[in-house]
């Protein structure tokens, strides 16, 4: 099969190859199934595996990136129900404590992380739901429903944020969004969130003024930079979940956040409970069959420019999904 790989860690250009390999077993363990992949996402933490982010070791003498595609399954083994073969599917974790990703033209996983892809659902969104879309999941709903409550996301417009203002909104919460930058703010969509700029003055007045009591879910994607600026804004009891944040070692606010009750939860996709990433890929599914959900795809490369596309990722990835497609 074509597919790319490195088999030492370093810069993008230095160590992926893109070139022939063995196919995957031709018939997949008990309770897997193998997909023809068309589409495989790059998602940041693909590309932090291969630089040897925070001192990561190879996990594996040789890795095939990507946790997340969309594609074709072709092959299901033993315990699979036979009727899966041909059903377009996205699928999640891939690479995740596996060897082998999606950035092939086949990959091995077990069935439930093959999830069924509704006709009418382009693959390029299929491969942009699973890390990002997962995470956002957890970030909204790991401590409860939302219907009713005030949910603030920071990083509207990134990968997670962008998913998890749908999702917060889809499940009937009012969401209050921010962005770096006031010229941004005509990208923030008015029917999904309020759009309050970090450059203003006073962005913790602005969203207090949709949130006098405070909000009641914060969802983070830089908590040393906003941890002053969430104090400010949670209502008594309120939740932060934070999965990602610029300074390793973060300072927070504490008898503040302690005396107003703050649970501040810290989430790590790879390790997420399991029923909690099928009920996620479950309710991704359904919100994005019914319109709910959508997905920015930013470029799409060719296989043969994977270096380009984790390239890309590492420099911030710009606004919208990096994709990699597989030849058929």
């Amino acid at each position: 099969m074509l597919a790319s790989w490195y088999d030492d860690q370093g810069p993008a250009a230095d160590v992926l190859h893109v070139g022939e390999l063995p196919d995957p077993v031709p018939v997949p363990g008990p309770g897997e199934v193998r997909v023809r992949v068309t589409v495989s996402g790059v998602n940041p933490g693909d590309t932090k595996k291969r630089r040897g982010w925070l001192g990561s070791s190879m996990p594996f003498p040789r890795v095939i990136p990507h946790s997340d595609g969309a594609g074709v399954i072709d092959t299901v083994g033993a315990g699979v129900d036979a009727r899966r073969v041909g059903q377009r599917v996205w699928v999640y974790g891939a690479q995740s404590y596996r060897p082998f990703g999606t950035a092939a033209q086949y990959t091995v996983v077990p069935a439930d992380l093959a999830v069924p892809l509704p006709d009418h659902l382009s693959d390029e969104l299929g491969a942009s739901l699973g890390i990002p879309g997962i995470t956002a999941h957890r970030t909204v709903f790991a401590d409860g429903p939302v219907d009713g409550q005030l949910v603030l996301v920071h990083g509207v417009l990134g990968g997670v944020g962008s998913l998890a203002a749908q999702l917060a909104h889809w499940a009937g919460a009012t969401v209050i969004a921010t962005v770096r930058r006031t010229a941004d703010l005509d990208r923030v969509d008015p029917a999904v969130a309020h759009g309050i700029a970090l450059d203003t003055g006073e962005p913790a007045a602005a969203i207090r003024s949709y949130a006098p009591r405070g909000v009641d879910r914060i969802i983070e994607v830089a908590l040393s930079d906003n941890a002053d600026l969430d104090n400010a804004v949670a209502a008594q009891g309120a939740v932060i979940a934070a999965y990602a944040t610029r300074a390793d070692r973060t300072e927070i606010p504490f008898w503040p956040l302690l005396f107003n009750n703050v649970t501040l939860r810290l989430l790590g996709s790879d390790d997420f409970p399991a029923e909690a990433k099928r009920q996620a890929a479950r309710d991704l599914t359904s919100a994005a069959a019914v319109g709910a959900l959508t997905f920015a795809v930013g470029d799409c490369y060719p296989l043969d420019d994977i270096a380009k596309a984790h390239d890309h990722v590492d420099a911030g990835g710009g606004h919208g999904r990096i994709l990699v497609t597989i030849p058929q």
